[in-house]
């Protein structure tokens, strides 16, 4: 699935350090939809980050920026950004329960800017509300919940290849190509029809491969997703299907999140000033 929040937490942290200008952000944001709409979730945290509340005419991404940049300065010991990719099961980088956790599960995804003091840090989901239209909802998050796992970027990266592999046999057996001539073209158009990804210079080139790479397996796996319209896979083979699919697809969320901690980690350690 697309992951806007993935480029929002690499340029918002690379901002924040002054390694990306404000319009660097915005235009990292455009791709991703014609529209981006910004309002908080309630009215405290409305009252905390002076976005609309909701019911209130929406805000845009530049008063986002902004609400950041006050937050940043009030912490005394603000930890990195985080991307969260939570999933059935699988909940790691989230705080805890609460309104951003709830949201960000619904969604598939957000961004934590922590505050490992005592002020609360911030948490943000991106849900498209209308065609060409994508909102950022803030949530204030009083606890940032226990720290995120760390996860080597070269270990996500050789697990994600490694359950490739380890399934691609599976998803021979079941017939998922053969079923659907023409699937390798839906893939290549599913690639181009992506966003483009836009990123900081001084990005890791590993990161960069890392993210690439998970962009071309969740592609795949959309592929491997769709029911074949004649109905040839049995109930229990779809099913299989969908057991072979589930390792890969927690492998691509753990790549993408090891290589944004390390490009928030490489950009916030060389500012550019």
């Amino acid at each position: 699935m697309p992951c806007p929040s993935a480029t929002f937490t690499v340029w918002a942290s690379a901002w924040l350090v002054g390694a990306a200008a404000p319009d660097d952000v915005l235009d990292a944001l455009a791709p991703w939809a014609d529209a981006h709409d910004v309002q908080a979730a309630d009215s405290d945290t409305a009252q905390l980050t002076n976005l609309p509340a909701p019911g209130e005419p929406v805000s845009s991404p530049t008063f986002l920026l902004a609400a950041l940049r006050r937050a940043a300065a009030g912490r005394a010991a603000a930890g990195p950004a985080r991307l969260v990719l939570p999933a059935p099961g699988d909940v790691r980088g989230l705080p805890g329960p609460g309104d951003f956790s709830t949201a960000a599960i619904t969604a598939g995804e957000g961004v934590l800017f922590p505050d490992t003091g005592s002020g609360g840090g911030l948490g943000i989901v991106p849900t498209t509300v209308a065609d060409g239209v994508l909102r950022w909802t803030v949530y204030r998050v009083p606890d940032p919940g226990p720290p995120p796992e760390f996860v080597p970027l070269s270990h996500a990266e050789r697990d994600l290849r490694d359950q490739v592999r380890q399934s691609a046999s599976v998803l021979t057996s079941l017939g998922v190509a053969r079923h659907r001539p023409g699937v390798r073209e839906e893939i290549a158009a599913a690639l181009r029809a992506r966003p483009a990804s836009l990123w900081p210079a001084g990005m890791p080139p590993q990161a960069l491969r890392v993210l690439q790479h998970a962009d071309e397996v969740e592609a795949i796996l959309a592929a491997a997703k769709i029911d074949d319209p004649g109905g040839a896979l049995s109930a229990s083979a779809a099913g299989a299907r969908r057991e072979a699919l589930r390792p890969i697809e927690t492998a691509v969320r753990v790549a993408r999140r090891a290589a944004v901690a390390e490009a928030v980690r490489v950009l916030a350690s060389s500012p550019l000033v």
